[in-house]
C-alpha cells in the first residue's frame, strides 16, 4: 500500500506547509483537534493485557430531537453486512465512536512525535510515513502545538471484508487549530484562536480471526 505526504491546507494557510499526507500515500497531519461530542474521559488510556492501548469508551453527545443519525453511507452497506456476518460481536455504532478516539489519539501522537504510540496504533506502512515526517520536522527544529477543536462528523464511507481481514473507511469532518514554533519557542506560524475545517478519510483494518481486538490505521487520505 502506498502512502505519500500531502501539504494540508491549514498549516499551508498559516505556514505554507501544513503537512498532512500526500495524494496516494497520505499519512501526516500538522494540526490538532478536540472532539465536541466526545466525553472528557476519551483521553484516558486503558492498557490491555498485551500492553497495547485500547480505544477508550466514548459517550457521544445526544443528537437534537428529529436529527437523523447516519452511521454509514449506502456505498458501505454490502461490506458492513459481510463484516457483521463474519464477526457477530461487531458493533457499528461503537466502532464509529472508537474511531473518533483513535483519530484524536493518533493525531496527538503524531504532533508530539510519539513514535512508540504510533507504532501501536498504525500498520507498518503508515507508521513509516509518520516516522519520516516526524524525523524531518525534528531536523528542521520545528515543534507543533496543535489542537483538535472538535469532530463535527464521523461516518463510514466504505467497508470491505477479504477473509480474514476487515477494512473500514471513516470520513472525519473536523476543525483543527495549528501552531508551529521553532526549537526556541518562537512562533513560526499559526494560531490556536483560528481553526480550519478538515475532511480526512482514514481506513482501519483488523484480522477478524485474531484474538487481538485492536483495529490499526492502515491508510489515510483527504476527502
Amino acid at each position: 500500500m502506498t502512502f505519500e505526504i500531502v501539504l494540508l491546507a491549514v498549516v499551508a494557510a498559516f505556514l505554507g506547509l501544513r503537512l498532512y499526507s500526500v495524494l496516494g500515500k497520505r499519512t501526516g497531519h500538522e494540526q490538532e483537534h478536540t472532539p465536541r461530542s466526545i466525553d472528557p474521559r476519551a483521553n484516558e488510556r486503558r492498557p490491555s493485557e498485551d500492553g497495547k492501548p485500547h480505544i477508550p469508551d466514548i459517550v457521544p453527545a445526544p443528537a437534537p430531537a428529529g436529527t437523523p443519525t447516519m452511521i454509514y453511507d449506502s456505498s458501505a452497506e454490502a461490506g458492513m453486512r459481510e463484516i457483521l456476518s463474519a464477526d457477530r460481536n461487531f458493533d457499528v455504532g461503537r466502532f464509529v465512536e472508537g474511531s473518533k478516539a483513535a483519530y484524536g489519539m493518533i493525531l496527538e501522537a503524531f504532533w508530539k512525535g510519539d513514535k512508540e504510540e504510533l507504532k501501536l496504533l498504525c500498520d507498518d506502512d503508515v507508521y513509516q510515513s509518520f516516522e519520516e515526517v516526524i524525523d524531518a520536522r525534528e531536523q528542521r527544529g520545528e515543534v507543533l502545538e496543535n489542537q483538535l477543536v472538535r469532530i463535527d462528523d464521523a461516518r463510514i464511507s466504505a467497508a470491505e471484508y477479504s477473509r480474514p481481514v476487515a477494512r473500514i473507511t471513516v470520513q472525519f469532518d473536523a476543525d483543527i487549530a495549528a501552531v508551529v514554533k521553532d526549537k526556541k519557542g518562537k512562533l513560526i506560524g499559526g494560531s490556536l484562536s483560528d481553526a480550519a475545517e478538515t475532511h480526512d478519510v482514514w481506513t482501519f483494518s483488523r484480522d477478524l480471526s485474531s484474538a487481538d481486538p485492536n483495529w490499526l490505521l492502515d491508510e489515510t487520505d483527504e476527502a
